[in-house]
């Protein structure tokens, strides 16, 4: 295998190992937005919920 040769992998295997690096940074951005994604819809379930139960606590006393 001549040096050339073998440059060119080097510089394949570097270029490769960088995309994994860049990729690995990437996935674990989209895992932090994910988790901040899941509690911000949490939050709004939980607030969706409590004005459904104000809701229905008005049409209760309205029925009684």
């Amino acid at each position: 295998m001549s040096i050339e040769l073998f440059n060119r992998l080097e510089q394949k295997v570097t270029s490769a190992v960088e995309a994994l690096e860049l990729l690995k940074m990437e996935a674990e951005e989209l895992r932090e937005e994910n988790a901040r994604l899941k509690q911000e819809r949490e939050e709004w379930e939980r607030r969706l919920t409590a004005v459904l139960g104000k809701l229905d606590e008005i049409e209760a006393t309205e029925t009684a």
